[in-house]
């Protein structure tokens, strides 16, 4: 089990990673500043000790783009090229990253694979999509684009990797799109850290066994705004 939570007067932020003790490639990385709140959801290829490598060869990568001032789209470009550098379209990475400015509430995201996300807005939750991109190391330069929406005081973000939504239960049916929603609304209460928590023991329960075929990732973050 892998909990971690961030406050301050802007937003709240919760993420946890199960199970903690295997690997299987998901990952969350933030950052923030004065100004400033970065949030990468990641989820690299295989796993144990190749899966780890793949993903920190990434989050290393973005880190260093974004150390160096570049916009998203080109720090998602520069991971992809070190990616592809080292394993020539073998292995690659979904992320989705999202870069939000705490003054206007303005997002800028890049979505390359997997990871998804949800909103909670005025009581309705709505899944938000981004025009789909290459995962990370795909290809050699690959080009990316990053998009644009605004967060509004009160909105709920909900981020999950593909073993949270496609997680079957015993007779086959994916957790999905609907059952997310669901738990998003029966968890609308508690705050951002523990939401997490709740929707993965949620998703335990839909699984029916306890022993994963995959990790699962849940991070959920609470605007306020300025």
């Amino acid at each position: 089990m892998c909990i971690r939570d961030s406050s301050r007067p802007e937003y709240e932020l919760g993420a946890q990673l199960e199970p903690a003790y295997a690997i299987f490639g998901d990952n969350f990385d933030w950052s923030a500043t004065a100004d400033r709140l970065s949030l990468y959801v990641t989820n690299g290829m295989g796993e144990g000790i190749e899966a780890s490598l793949l993903t920190n060869l990434a989050i290393n990568a973005l880190r260093n783009a974004r150390r160096a001032g570049l916009p998203l789209a080109d720090q998602a470009a520069l991971a992809d090229q070190a990616v592809y550098a080292h394993y020539r379209g073998r292995c690659y990475l979904s992320v989705l990253m999202l870069d939000f400015d705490l003054a206007t509430g303005r997002v800028r995201a890049v979505d390359a694979g997997s990871p998804r996300l949800l909103r909670l807005r005025r009581g309705a939750v709505e899944r938000v999509d981004f025009d789909a991109q290459l995962p990370l190391g795909m290809f050699e330069e690959t080009d990316y684009v990053a998009q644009e929406f605004r967060a509004e005081p009160g909105d709920r973000f909900v981020f999950v990797s593909d073993g949270v939504y496609d997680v079957a239960s015993p007779g086959g049916e994916a957790y999905g799109d609907i059952a997310l929603a669901r738990a998003i609304q029966s968890t609308r209460l508690l705050p951002a850290a523990d939401v997490p928590r709740a929707v993965l023991r949620e998703l335990n329960g839909h699984r029916g066994r306890p022993v994963a075929d995959d990790d699962a990732l849940v991070v959920c973050l609470d605007w306020r705004g300025r």
